[in-house]
């Protein structure tokens, strides 16, 4: 048992090294570069300390469908702001009209089985789900196919109380290729998933979350506010352990509840080699506010 404390302890050093060597090789990349201009999508820094990113998705023309410039965007979006240690979480968002009405047909069309095989087509769309930083999406309006697909990969889904969720890729002649049918079952269980993939049917935004696919549904008026300060109050926890936590959470989502069990008892355990515990816990019996320092 304390050769497993001790790996769960060595763990959590290796996370900040990694952080930290991740960090430095990314800002030598971007630190002398200008604020990006991007074709696709808009990124900017919001929130009352600038500490939380908001990416938007900007194809009005087209439904912000996901085209492959538009998920590349995202993606060295993505990059820039893990490497910056000021930014505690990232929102996703769309126009009020669509968050993203599904991948772009029209690029996906004259593809081939060989292509698809050849080039792993739809691999790079992953960067979202393997983002270390809490990513939130505030959706509006239309989250269909790659929309609702890049909705979940997602930490946190906050609905404008008008957005309609759903996988219609079988009037198309096609299934879900970006995660459709894998985490609408884990979010909402078989039977929903099922009719949600087998119809191309919508459901609202209060479907959604009764069914466990939303955290919660928001005027749509107020729903990126809302999503900001989400991310805001998660920026003023310890980035180390707002990263343990998403691990563990994440570790449940995709493994037996004995192994879940364990897994999250030894971060747990972890988090007592962490200066920010023992800063946290300190502050508390000292009544004062924490002084986190991501060590």
């Amino acid at each position: 048992m304390a050769n497993i404390a001790r790996l769960f302890a060595s763990r959590v050093a290796q996370l900040a090294q990694q952080q930290q060597h991740q960090q430095t090789k990314l800002l030598r990349l971007y630190s002398s570069a200008a604020p990006k201009a991007y074709e696709f999508i808009k990124a900017e820094l919001t929130g009352e300390k600038k500490n939380v990113a908001l990416i938007t998705l900007n194809r009005p023309k087209a439904l912000n469908a996901l085209c492959n410039g538009l998920v590349a965007e995202i993606s060295d979006a993505l990059d820039r702001y893990e490497a910056d240690d000021s930014i505690g979480a990232i929102v996703i968002t769309g126009s009020e009209k669509a968050f993203a009405a599904g991948a772009d047909i029209k690029e996906m069309q004259p593809n081939t089985y060989a292509k698809c095989i050849n080039t792993d087509f739809l691999a790079n769309w992953t960067r979202v789900a393997k983002a270390q930083k809490p990513i939130i999406a505030a959706v509006n309006g239309y989250a269909l196919g790659g929309g609702c697909e890049l909705a979940m990969m997602c930490d946190i889904i906050y609905a404008g109380d008008k957005a309609r969720f759903g996988q219609p890729e079988i009037a198309l002649g096609t299934i879900p290729g970006a995660g459709g049918t894998q985490r609408t079952t884990r979010s909402m269980g078989k039977s929903k998933a099922m009719e949600m993939c087998l119809t191309g049917n919508m459901i609202t935004a209060e479907e959604a979350e009764r069914a466990g696919l939303v955290s919660k549904v928001i005027p749509a008026d107020k729903l990126v506010s809302e999503a900001v300060k989400l991310g805001e109050k998660i920026s003023t926890f310890s980035p180390l352990i707002v990263r343990l936590c998403k691990e563990a959470v994440n570790t449940a989502y995709e493994s037996s509840l004995n192994e879940g069990l364990k897994f999250e008892r030894r971060h747990f355990h972890a988090t007592f080699s962490t200066k920010d515990r023992l800063e946290g816990m300190t502050a508390f019996v000292e009544k004062r506010a924490p002084k986190f320092s991501n060590e």
